[in-house]
């Protein structure tokens, strides 16, 4: 039996920081704008990455294209915080499996979800 320790790196686009090891839906109450609303964190967007050299720096063509693109400008404007991106190791094909979380609040994720959700 082999032991693969499951490192993660993650960042806000174009900020190194902390991560979240959690990537599914979550749901949570925040005071955003003196109210309080219910806040989705939801995976807006995944890739796939062979294994390179430096996979942060094949990575940032696609992250930089994602965010410019109809949805990816679209969460930037809605996330309720800077989205944020996790890479993961994929065991199964040796490289890296990158994904994009947003914090959305709820109309907005119904919005989202609807639009580009079943991609």
């Amino acid at each position: 039996m082999s032991f693969v320790k499951n490192t993660l790196d993650s960042g806000r686009l174009g900020i190194t920081s902390n991560y979240s090891r959690n990537l599914s839906l979550k749901n949570q109450f925040n005071l955003v704008e003196d109210k309080i609303i219910e806040v989705k964190t939801v995976m807006v967007h995944s890739f796939s990455m062979g294994d390179v050299d430096d996979p942060d720096l094949y990575a940032a063509e696609p992250l930089i294209q994602w965010q410019n693109s109809e949805a990816g400008k679209w969460v930037m404007e809605h996330a309720v915080e800077p989205p944020m991106w996790q890479r993961i190791p994929d065991l199964n094909t040796f490289g890296y499996r990158y994904g994009i979380t947003a914090r959305l609040r709820a109309r907005d994720y119904t919005f989202w979800q609807l639009k580009w959700g079943s991609r």
